[in-house]
């Protein structure tokens, strides 16, 4: 696994924009990928549409690929079930 993967889970939505911002900017970065699972789903697009448009505007940076599916995650009650999950590439062009 890359370290230019981020997951997107409960921290406040900038922390995750900074997050890919600094991956390009300071890592220079070729491409980042943004993960994440449930009812994260939807902060992680708003992440990347954030960082593309208003932060990376001048970098060029586009979408190279979106990838959905589901896991298999066992729950507080140890019962299996099954989440949705997405990983969203950004690309430096």
């Amino acid at each position: 696994m890359s370290d230019n993967s981020i997951f997107v889970g409960p921290k406040p939505f900038m922390n995750y924009v900074t997050g890919v911002v600094m991956q390009f900017t300071s890592k220079a970065a070729p491409s980042v990928i943004i993960k994440a699972r449930g009812k994260f789903i939807s902060k992680a697009v708003d992440v990347a549409e954030v960082a593309r448009r208003k932060f990376l505007e001048d970098k060029n940076v586009s979408v190279k690929n979106v990838s959905i599916g589901s896991e298999e995650f066992e729950n507080k009650e140890g019962k299996i079930v099954n989440v949705s999950v997405i990983e969203i590439a950004l690309k430096n062009n």
